[in-house]
């Protein structure tokens, strides 16, 4: 599998901003779900245990976000379902391959006196479905519309040709995008 760096930036910038918008919205979901669960604290409270898990646990999830996202980027247009689908349906098997690891928190985790006991709460499973579907929904619309850009901007693009003095050769050596296109990679 080839690994276009564009293509995995634009899936990073939208696994971080599907992150922040997971991590902006937990106080509001917390109460609707009736479960005190965080993810941000989760992760800050596994690196460090003072007044400084806040900003340690929001970067930590960004990264994570960003971190899906750069898979999510490269893997999308293999996934056999509509555009609209691949980002949920991503987040959404992620969230249903890892979950079964909450079993270990109280007994892994540095800060697991800190946490609702999340393994066997369907109210928390609930919970943690609902953040996945969002991320999954943002990071997989976002991401499309990154592409989509990205591939107008492509396509608007002059081929390069050969100028007086140059040949073929210079042209073919001719590197970025323009270049690219040019030798129809």
């Amino acid at each position: 599998m080839v690994v276009d760096r564009h293509r995995t930036a634009r899936g990073v910038i939208a696994g971080a901003t599907a992150a922040a918008v997971w991590a902006a919205q937990q106080s509001a979901d917390k109460r609707l779900f009736g479960v005190r669960y965080d993810d941000t604290e989760l992760l800050g409270k596994f690196f460090t245990r003072g007044r400084g898990w806040r900003p340690v646990g929001i970067a930590a999830h960004l990264a994570t976000g960003g971190a899906l996202g750069a898979v999510y980027a490269n893997i999308d247009t293999r996934l056999p379902l509509r555009p609209a689908a691949r980002g949920p349906v991503f987040a959404l098997t992620e969230h249903l391959l890892t979950w079964p690891g909450t079993r270990l928190l109280d007994r892994v985790h540095p800060a697991a006196d800190d946490f609702p006991r999340l393994w066997g709460d369907h109210r928390a499973f609930a919970q943690a479905t609902w953040r996945h579907l969002l991320f999954g929904t943002i990071l997989g619309e976002l991401h499309r519309r990154l592409q989509a850009t990205q591939d107008a901007f492509v396509e608007d693009q002059p081929v390069f040709a050969p100028a007086g003095g140059q040949d073929l050769e210079d042209a073919q050596a001719f590197e970025g995008p323009l270049g690219r296109l040019y030798r129809g990679d």
